[in-house]
């Protein structure tokens, strides 16, 4: 299993502490927010695992209550884990470990008051919507759907929340990082100028690579076997561009104030072979935005080649650079280096969404990060059929990458990886 993912330097919500009376956090303002937070992990892999570590630390009286995964050894490495860092806030008894493609139904039926989303992506509309309507606060891994009719469901959810009062904090981590977060603080007050192009890189090398078919364990069903081997199945991931690059398209659409493009084109494509799996191991996406300014994103997963992971956002006045040196700058009439003080952007998520239910003043990141997604999917649909793709016509698609109502014993054919020219949209 994987190890907890948590990135060093920030200490959460403890450095609010002040001296008083009873020793409450400064945010502790009301009897009800003064009592505990219990905390469901719906996915105990290593992003959920540190996504719950972060939880923990984020508030002085959080407490994780339930979780749930697709086996127990995996939920039994994670508590594991998270004994070791958090172990007086690790109260999960025997009866709220549970298993099964309908767990997260129990972690939400447990008693928690916030639902932390971690599953492979295919899952995450019906585990966002479902958390919503029993009124929970949640945290959700990006990216927030796989098609284009997950992305509706999560916009109509995102309303949902807002109305009945409940934060939804994304788990695009860069907007909450301090030194990205300052960087385009500059960009958007104008100091390069207006923009003209963003070039975008996400080179880097397979993140889970497919196992041979002959390693697969007899009686095995279709459907565990690609679960456990989501990444490799777009119906789970989205595919790499969406999985994994979609960090650099929320920049892109950060970048442009998150409003949607006009269309994009797209190539990609499957360079080295794999034993199974539909997904590409490199795309390269143009964006089109109103006025003639241009979006590129190019990402590879490639063992052997170039690595970088670097953004370029060029203006009138100058260009701003983030990846490529020590500290975002920009060059150009207004020049500047980041000089400040870089934060854990994965724990300033949780410190973010943890501080707006105390303070009862929810957080909803719901629009945005279904856009980012969307804009993602938009570039693969592109690829995948060798089209231009207009924003309306990817917003509005039909295609259901989602197969609906499937058992964890079902058969499940993969579909051929696509080829543009041939693959059609829909």
């Amino acid at each position: 299993m994987s190890e907890i993912l948590l990135p060093g330097g920030a200490t959460g919500r403890r450095e609010l502490l002040k001296a008083g009376a009873l020793g409450f956090p400064a945010v502790l303002l009301n009897a009800q927010s003064a009592r505990a937070l219990k905390v469901g992990l719906v996915g105990c892999g290593g992003r959920g695992t540190g996504a719950a570590a972060q939880a923990l630390k984020a508030d002085d009286l959080s407490e994780l209550h339930a979780v749930a995964d697709i086996d127990m050894d995996r939920i039994e490495s994670s508590l594991g884990q998270l004994r070791r860092v958090q172990a007086a806030k690790v109260k999960v008894e025997d009866s709220r470990k549970f298993t099964g493609l309908d767990a997260y139904k129990q972690v939400i039926e447990s008693g928690v008051d916030v639902v932390l989303l971690a599953t492979p992506p295919g899952f995450r509309p019906y585990h966002l919507r479902a958390a919503i309507e029993a009124g929970k606060h949640v945290f959700c891994e990006k990216p927030i759907a796989v098609d284009a009719p997950g992305v509706r469901s999560v916009l109509e959810t995102a309303r949902m929340a807002k109305e009945k009062n409940l934060s939804l904090v994304a788990g695009f981590c860069w907007r909450y990082s301090a030194h990205v977060k300052a960087t385009f603080e500059r960009v958007l007050g104008g100091e390069v100028g207006d923009v003209m192009a963003h070039y975008a890189t996400f080179y880097t090398s397979p993140v889970k690579p497919m196992p041979p078919a002959d390693t697969r364990p007899a009686g095995m069903s279709d459907v565990e076997w690609q679960i456990r081997n989501w990444y490799n199945f777009v119906w789970l991931s989205g595919d790499g561009l969406v999985e994994q690059a979609v960090h650099s398209v929320d920049k892109i659409a950060w970048t442009m104030r998150d409003q949607p493009p006009v269309s994009c084109v797209a190539t990609g494509g499957r360079q080295n072979p794999q034993p199974g799996g539909n997904i590409y191991d490199h795309f390269q996406v143009n964006y089109l935005y109103p006025n003639g300014v241009r979006a590129f994103l190019g990402c590879r997963q490639i063992e052997g080649c170039y690595n970088e992971n670097s953004d370029y956002i060029m203006g009138t006045k100058g260009q701003a650079i983030i990846g490529r040196g020590p500290n975002p700058r920009i060059e150009g009439a207004n020049a500047w280096t980041f000089t400040g003080q870089k934060n854990d952007m994965y724990q300033a998520e949780h410190d973010a969404l943890f501080a707006s239910i105390r303070k009862g003043q929810p957080v909803n990141d719901g629009v945005w990060m279904a856009t980012s997604s969307m804009l993602a999917i938009m570039g693969r649909m592109a690829a995948y059929t060798g089209q231009q793709i207009t924003w309306d016509q990817a917003l509005n698609s039909q295609e259901k990458v989602f197969p609906e109502g499937i058992r964890w014993s079902d058969s499940l054919a993969v579909p051929p990886t696509p080829i543009p020219g041939v693959t059609k949209f829909v």
